[in-house]
């Protein structure tokens, strides 16, 4: 088989959009016994140095050069990797996996509003409805239905907190734009590692503080399955795959596949029991559509006014 038909790009892009999705549960159970930000120091200290691994194997000791770019590049490996994980992780200890999926699936949304403030590029009034209309379906998971109850605490700081963390990956990924020179996987090896001594740098000083509690042997053992895939299936083979995806479908068609996160969580905790309200499902419809129409309008534009449109991929995560 044609390793770079349309078909392949597809079950590249499905296998991470599924991949993605179960990360929500995993992390989950793993903050059961190991708080967010020792989970995320461990997690990336493995994913950052089989990404440099394999950058090293498959580009070679060339690709480590930094090229006068440690700042830029440290300030979005922070962004990218350790706020993004630190903000939605703690918030995923507050928070359920589903409204938590919905939240990181609105990231082409975002994606608009931070391109309109930072370079003056307006939002299309399509991107703008599908943005209140996603807003709609997350408000009716988070609050199971019933909307009025988010003024009386469903809406919790763990939402919040989430939200804060997928606005920090979307502001790598447009930072992501100046540095298109370096491949995919050297752009993110090397911000993965840059990243990670400002996770490793926050748990210590929590830690230091009092507020975090260094986990026990005994506990890193118990959720080490749980590391293992949020590290490797999930921090390194999905990234790869991801990429790859983009680079055979296309960003803007590969995007559509975001859309599996939720589905994914969703599928997941259904099979472990949990049983959504007829509003929920129809939320996470109504924010799963809202998604897919924008992307598909923006295709079409793209088609009819190529000199206007561009191509944003959401990449590595």
């Amino acid at each position: 088989m044609n390793s770079r038909t349309p078909f392949v790009g597809a079950l590249l892009a499905t296998f991470t959009g599924v991949v993605w999705g179960g990360q929500f549960v995993v992390g989950k159970s793993a903050l059961a016994r190991i708080d967010a930000f020792w989970l995320t120091s461990i997690r990336y200290a493995l994913a950052a140095l089989l990404l440099l691994g394999v950058l090293l194997a498959v580009e070679g000791r060339a690709a480590l050069r930094l090229d006068g770019r440690l700042v830029q590049l440290t300030i979005l490996g922070t962004l990218g990797f350790a706020a993004f994980n630190l903000l939605a992780y703690t918030g995923l200890a507050h928070a359920r996996p589903q409204s938590a999926s919905l939240i990181v699936a609105l990231s082409p949304l975002l994606m608009a509003l931070v391109l309109w403030v930072r370079d003056g590029q307006r939002p299309t009034r399509v991107t703008l409805i599908a943005l209140v209309v996603a807003l709609t379906g997350v408000a009716l998971v988070i609050s199971r239905g019933h909307v009025s109850t988010l003024w009386k605490g469903s809406l919790g700081w763990g939402d919040v907190l989430v939200l804060g963390g997928v606005l920090s990956f979307v502001l790598y990924t447009a930072g992501a734009a100046k540095h298109r020179d370096l491949s995919a996987l050297r752009f993110t090896a090397l911000t993965a590692a840059l990243g990670w001594p400002a996770i490793m740098a926050a748990t210590l000083v929590g830690t230091a503080a009092g507020w975090l509690s260094v986990p026990s042997g005994n506990d890193v053992v118990a959720v080490s399955p749980q590391i293992l895939y949020l590290a490797i299936p999930g921090a390194v083979i999905a990234v790869v795959t991801w990429n790859a995806a983009v680079e055979i479908i296309g960003p803007q068609t590969t995007s559509l596949f975001g859309n599996l996160i939720p589905i994914s969580t969703f599928t997941i905790e259904i099979v472990r029991g949990y049983r959504p309200t007829a509003l929920e499902l129809a939320g996470a419809a109504l924010t799963i559509a809202a998604l897919v129409g924008d992307n598909l309008f923006a295709r079409w534009r793209a088609t009819e006014s190529p000199h206007r449109c561009a191509d944003i991929s959401l990449a590595a995560r």
